[in-house]
């Protein structure tokens, strides 16, 4: 199991950003990477609270994680700092052991000027996730979070 961190800046507010990371509307705009599309089963945003999440791919050819076309995950919250972390317990749904395992991630915020330093570490990422792939896709998730804070605040 390895680790990622990934970090950006979004221009505005570290309450707006933090809205974005515990809102399900908001999650299923942003926190999925290009060629994909979110879809946002339960999301329930406090310490201990669930969420389950799917993201489909849009291309016939790509492989899911949980089916055909699909990674699936469950998990909940650990930690909830208003503004300022936001910690997550994540479970890939899939058959496949090596997919298998909680993974952490973390997401912390830190005003910067005029707006917020976000950083996004992953920890536990299973053996079977490329880390260089789990980078990528966060990248872009990061990247779609400030086009939807940057635009809704």
């Amino acid at each position: 199991m390895t680790s990622t961190r990934v970090s950006g800046h979004v221009d505005a507010p570290r309450v707006a950003v933090y809205r974005a990371l515990v809102d399900a509307d908001a999650i299923a705009a942003w926190r999925v990477p290009a060629g994909m599309r979110s879809e946002v089963h339960k999301f329930d945003a406090r310490e201990g609270g669930t969420f389950r999440i799917s993201l489909h791919y849009d291309s016939p050819d790509a492989v899911g994680k949980s089916s055909a076309h699909t990674d699936t995950y469950h998990g909940h919250f650990v930690e909830l700092v208003p503004d300022e972390r936001v910690v997550e317990a994540i479970e890939f749904e899939s058959d496949d052991p090596a997919l298998g395992g909680v993974m952490t991630m973390t997401t912390t915020l830190r005003e910067s000027g005029d707006g917020t330093d976000v950083l996004i570490e992953h920890d536990g990422i299973p053996d079977a996730v490329n880390p260089a792939d789990n980078e990528t896709g966060t990248r872009m998730a990061l990247a779609a979070l400030a086009a939807w804070v940057e635009n809704h605040s």
